[in-house]
């Protein structure tokens, strides 16, 4: 069901541009090569816009396909949208001179935000490279992921160019009902972002900080205290954070996983390798947060399976911090196999609360915990026959680790279908 739903979901870029095209079609005199070159640049910035509107992370379509899938398919999108771009750019001729530098301009943006997007908010190269990874660690000291942010919203004086572009071509401008159902998808379009990012009714949930405690050497435990309970929120699931009026790390948005399982005091494990997330530390217990989720589809996932059927959680250093959610929701009813893989031996913070899980599963979960990366044999020592040949297996930790443990587990003998995974990049 899970891979219908994405296929349905991805169908929309091939549905979202067919009114436009279809309209275009039949009002247009324009030899078909001409038109199938204009045809081109009409589905890049059908392209564009899906690609703005699935930026504003809509709660119901997380809940259906999984933020991951929304952010691939965004980036996806804008891929696509430049090669096709690129192609109507080649073979075409703009007889006004704005008409044509607009869109150059906006050819030339949307190059360079893909390439900025690719290094800095992207881990489709990073991850896949240590050299690489490195060279952005060391350019992240002087980008900052606020301006990174703002960078990526260029996307819509790209956007804007492109409409302008349109308006000044005689052929395309003189299609009257072309012309308003264009203009009534980019309105609509920018009308649910600017909504969205800064006029709606706040509805965030917002909370206070109980408390931020150290456990082992480079990781935080945040203590968060909901103004109200929130019902939706689910095992394994994730927010977006922002610290209001904490001068240590400013209001930019974070994601991270909640380490418990209730729904009006969250708990968040937080790993300090970052330049924001060393500055952690510095909020004080009183700071007021902002929270926008909650995100996550394991806990979909889990209700999916039938009675009986194994998880196996492996998370990696802070990833522990989502499944313990679902361990502590699940360990008296179904077979658990947990396995943590810390950085270091004195670094398993949460000992104490998986004892506490194991006693009181009857004998259903059983946990093992490791200094460094779960190897293919540590794996096979790990996991029982039955986990492998029929458990469900959730990976959460930094995207390479992600990466690598999901070939390992390949490894063993454990279907990629039964694979889910959060990674720690966003």
């Amino acid at each position: 069901m899970n891979h219908l739903r994405k296929l349905a979901f991805w169908s929309a870029s091939v549905i979202f541009p067919l009114p436009l095209v279809g309209l275009f079609e039949a009002e247009s005199n324009d030899p078909d090569r001409l038109k199938n070159i204009i045809v081109l640049g009409l589905v890049a910035y059908c392209w564009w816009l899906l690609a703005v509107l699935l930026s504003v992370r809509p709660g119901w379509l997380d809940r259906w396909v999984g933020l991951p899938a929304i952010y691939g398919l965004h980036g996806m999108l804008g891929v696509l949208a430049l090669g096709l771009a690129y192609v109507h750019s080649e073979n075409s001729y703009a007889p006004s001179a704005l008409a044509r530098d607009l869109g150059e301009w906006a050819l030339y943006g949307s190059f360079g935000l893909l390439c900025f997007s690719v290094f800095f908010l992207s881990g489709w190269l990073v991850d896949r490279s240590r050299l690489v990874h490195r060279v952005k660690t060391l350019m992240e000291k002087a980008v900052r992921r606020q301006l990174s942010v703002w960078v990526h919203r260029l996307n819509l004086v790209v956007i804007a160019a492109i409409w302008l572009h349109a308006h000044l071509l005689g052929r395309v401008s003189e299609l009257f009902a072309f012309m308003v159902l264009f203009d009534c998808y980019t309105v609509a379009v920018l009308g649910v972002y600017v909504w969205k990012k800064w006029i709606s009714p706040d509805g965030y949930l917002t909370g206070t900080v109980r408390s931020n405690a150290a456990r082992g050497a480079t990781t935080r435990v945040v203590t968060v205290v909901l103004d109200r309970t929130d019902s939706r929120i689910r095992p394994g699931d994730y927010f977006f954070l922002r610290f209001e009026g904490s001068k240590a790390v400013g209001k930019e948005w974070h994601p991270f996983s909640v380490t418990g399982d209730s729904q009006k005091e969250l708990t968040f494990t937080i790993r300090q390798h970052g330049d924001y997330t060393r500055k952690i530390g510095d909020v004080e217990p009183g700071t007021r947060v902002r929270l926008e989720g909650s995100f996550g589809r394991f806990e979909s996932i889990v209700q999916g399976l039938d009675d009986g059927t194994p998880l196996v959680l492996l998370g990696m250093g802070a990833g522990i911090a989502p499944l313990l959610s679902l361990a502590a929701a699940h360990h008296r009813r179904r077979p658990i196999e947990l396995l943590w893989s810390a950085r270091r031996p004195d670094d398993p913070y949460y000992g104490d609360v998986l004892e506490e899980l194991v006693r009181g599963s009857d004998g259903n979960m059983r946990v093992t915990i490791r200094a460094g990366r779960f190897r293919k044999q540590h794996l096979a020592e790990a996991l029982s026959t039955h986990a492998v040949e029929k458990g469900a297996v959730f990976v959460v930790g930094p995207n390479p680790a992600v990466l690598a443990s999901r070939s390992t587990l390949r490894s063993v003998g454990v279907a990629g279908r039964r694979v889910h995974d959060e990674r720690l990049t966003m």
